[in-house]
């Protein structure tokens, strides 16, 4: 069996976000047991000029969902909408993103090989294929964001481990 564009993307994407909403839980649960306002976690940054914690896990489901549909349409913006999602809607974001992905047929994936993708912020525009667009582009943020929103979470004193970011293995049968 050949390796697919599906099996180097969406299973990661399903992985992880699996993964980001199981610590999510748990973290929750961690912030409400110690009395820490869950306003102002999603307020949190690890650094002055870094995004806060609500923007990490909108992105991580923007370049994981949003990719996807990117690679299908051929045109891939900075997310736009509300950005003033409260925990329990960050929550859900990453529940839906996990749903719709689950929900896609690996042939389905596999068929964007070769479309072409552009990444269009402003004025600018960056031209890619499908397979380029999902593997360099998209799924390198997609791991960026969702380890920020980890160490945010760790940093602010969730009880977090690596294996709570790794989430569910895919191990042989």
């Amino acid at each position: 069996m050949a390796f697919s564009l599906y099996d180097a993307t969406v299973a990661n994407y399903l992985q992880i976000l699996g993964a980001v909403s199981t610590f999510l839980d748990k973290s929750l649960a961690h912030f409400k047991e110690n009395g820490v306002d869950p306003a102002e976690i999603v307020e949190t940054r690890l650094f002055p000029d870094m995004l806060p914690f609500r923007f990490q896990v909108m992105s991580l489901a923007h370049h994981s969902r949003g990719a996807i549909e990117a690679a299908r349409n051929g045109v891939f913006v900075p997310p736009s909408g509300p950005r003033d999602l409260d925990y329990a809607a960050l929550q859900a974001l990453v529940t839906d993103a996990r749903n719709e992905l689950a929900a896609l047929a690996p042939d389905t994936v596999n068929a964007l090989v070769g479309r072409d993708v552009t990444f269009k912020v402003g004025e600018r525009s960056m031209p890619f294929t499908a397979e380029g667009f999902l593997m360099s582009f998209s799924l390198p943020n997609f791991f960026f964001h969702s380890t920020t929103a980890y160490d945010i979470l760790r940093h602010k004193g969730a009880p977090l481990g690596k294996r709570d970011f790794m989430g569910r293995l895919n191990l042989k049968k």
